[in-house]
């Protein structure tokens, strides 16, 4: 009796199918879906938001044609700093870039002194110079599209990107 419990369970469940095929048909009853679950960040990415989640954000923005940071941009980067601090191993690239409006020479000048400003920052604030490289992409990379004062503010910006 012991071994025909579960045949007949599985009996039952099969006839309940079939059953459900002849009311519905065209239809195979399934399982119940499984909760969706979430997906793990691994390695690069995993840091990439553990470093945006401790340090607020990964880009600080500029005024017109300037390079100077502002006390948010300041904040910003001191939190960057402190997670770079604590984790060594980690190289991050200063991408520094600037609104569509200017020439594209002026662009990539003025992109990479606001990356200059926030690499020597960094290591002002006890980042290690090794840790840290500075690029220019001018005003190829923006990051809104648009001639308003908003979306030009946007795009002047310099952003730090975990490498490896």
């Amino acid at each position: 009796m012991r071994c025909a419990a579960p045949l007949l369970l599985a009996l039952a469940l099969s006839a309940s199918a079939a059953s459900a095929q002849l009311r519905f048909p065209g239809i195979i009853p399934r399982r119940p879906a499984q909760p969706p679950q979430q997906q793990q960040l691994v390695g690069i990415d995993a840091l990439r938001a553990e470093f945006v989640a401790q340090s607020g954000s990964a880009s600080v923005y500029f005024g017109g044609d300037s390079a100077m940071l502002s006390p948010g941009a300041k904040a910003t980067l001191e939190a960057q700093a402190r997670w770079l601090r604590q984790h060594p191993t980690v190289v991050v690239q200063i991408e520094g870039h600037a609104d569509p409006s200017d020439t594209r020479d002026h662009a990539i000048a003025v992109g990479a002194r606001r990356a200059q400003e926030v690499r020597d920052y960094l290591i002002l604030l006890g980042v290690p110079a090794a840790q840290l490289t500075a690029v220019s992409w001018g005003k190829e990379r923006v990051a809104v599209m648009g001639a308003s004062d908003a979306a030009l503010a946007l795009n002047r910006r310099a952003e730090t990107v975990l490498v490896r």
